[in-house]
């Protein structure tokens, strides 16, 4: 199977460049310079898409927000901001991962290359988890219901969901957590992972007035039973 990647990024040469490694790696390639073009290449049904943050008009955040919904596959930012809180803004608008400019090559391949093993992976699980109270996750749609409202999440978010809930009552840690949904192989800080489950409390909460992640002060967070 050839994945293909979706990149995003006003700067025309960076595309270029991009474009020209990852198809030298074996990927197909989309290009897009503006967001309306990039929504006129999701049509084509990326396996993962590169989105600049600063780009004219619709900025990369508000062009994953809008799209998130939609699309399940990785979004990995491209952006030269460093700040804490843009990092934040970023996964908080559905974003999978966070890579600073200017970046190696290298590294950006190999994150691109085990975001889609994880998306690839084949699992042995049950197509559905559910709770006592009706919350229910198809595992195969990856779609999360309470009755028959559904809630949406980014693939992180689902990832970490059935994660715990996998193994419901167990207690983890942020760093076995993050090994767990990103990769051995990730290079990122674990402490994405509390913004993580801040947002998916929010959405749980804000569609069945429960909480189901419990947070164990110096250790780390379960699924409650």
């Amino acid at each position: 199977m050839t994945y293909r990647i979706l990149i995003v990024d006003d700067e025309k040469m960076l595309t270029k460049l991009l474009s020209e490694h990852l198809r030298d790696c074996g990927y197909e390639t989309l290009v897009a310079n503006d967001s309306r073009t990039a929504l006129e290449q999701l049509q084509k049904k990326p396996d993962l898409i590169l989105l600049d943050i600063n780009m004219p008009g619709m900025d990369g955040l508000e062009l994953c927000r809008s799209i998130r919904s939609h699309v399940s596959c990785p979004i990995l930012f491209l952006t030269a901001r460093i700040a804490e809180q843009d990092m934040i803004n970023g996964l908080g608008f559905g974003g999978d991962d966070y890579i600073t400019k200017p970046f190696r090559l290298k590294e950006l391949t190999a994150r691109i290359a085990a975001h889609l093993r994880r998306e690839g992976r084949k699992t042995a699980k049950a197509s559905v988890l559910t709770t006592s109270d009706g919350l229910l996750v198809n595992l195969t749609e990856r779609r999360v219901f309470y009755g028959t409202r559904e809630i949406l999440f980014s693939k992180k978010e689902f990832d970490l969901i059935e994660y715990l809930l996998t193994y419901k009552g167990q207690i983890f840690d942020r760093e076995r957590i993050y090994e767990a949904v990103w990769g051995l192989e990730a290079e990122g800080d674990s402490n994405v992972i509390k913004e993580h489950v801040r947002k998916i409390r929010a959405k749980l909460r804000e569609a069945t007035g429960q909480d189901y992640i419990e947070t164990i002060w110096g250790v780390g967070y379960s699924w409650k039973n």
